[in-house]
């Protein structure tokens, strides 16, 4: 991650802020850590940050300030859909997983996680929370065997985080932090 001291634009509050999870050295598992390696290089709005965690789970609480209006979740899936299927959901969307799986493999999963922010930190979670997943296939090997399918994805999975950037909110009657 930058230094904040060293980054102005990343010492300013950010409304809008990117996560992506995920291990640069296992396959599939990669795709994240290549989108935020490729959307750092891009020009994005200037109350956006963008990040990488390699681990997910409860670190992300501890990230999150309150003046977040927007986070976007990004991450290798296996929801059952195709390889390199591009998901884009608002995070009440999420489909049911079965009994014991998590959404991420990266220590508590992501659900979890928002249902802990939710009950300790409603303060600082954001009421608009989306998930931008690429369903994957290989990720009990090295980077070298990504799918193909999944770098295909790649731009295909940036161009939603941005479009996710602009998009509008949720109607909801819910506040910040609530449950939708």
């Amino acid at each position: 991650m930058p230094d904040p001291a060293e980054d102005p634009v990343a010492s300013r509050p950010a409304t809008r802020l990117i996560v992506c999870l995920g291990n640069e050295l296992v396959a599939d598992d990669a795709v994240g850590y290549e989108i935020y390696e490729r959307l750092r290089r891009q020009p994005l709005p200037p109350d956006t940050q963008v990040e990488y965690a390699a681990v997910g789970g409860l670190w992300l609480l501890d990230r999150l300030t309150g003046t977040e209006q927007r986070l976007i979740l990004v991450d290798a899936v296996m929801l059952g859909a195709p390889v390199g299927t591009v998901h884009s959901l608002a995070w009440n969307e999420l489909p049911p997983l079965p009994a014991g799986a998590v959404l991420s493999a990266h220590a508590v999963g992501l659900r979890e996680t928002v249902q802990i922010g939710r009950v300790l930190y409603p303060e600082r979670l954001p009421a608009d929370i989306r998930f931008v997943g690429v369903e994957g296939r290989c990720f009990d090997r090295t980077r070298e065997w990504m799918s193909p399918e999944v770098c295909q994805a790649i731009d295909g999975a940036i161009a939603e985080v941005r479009r996710q950037l602009d998009a509008d909110p949720p109607r909801s009657e819910h506040g910040p932090g609530q449950a939708h």
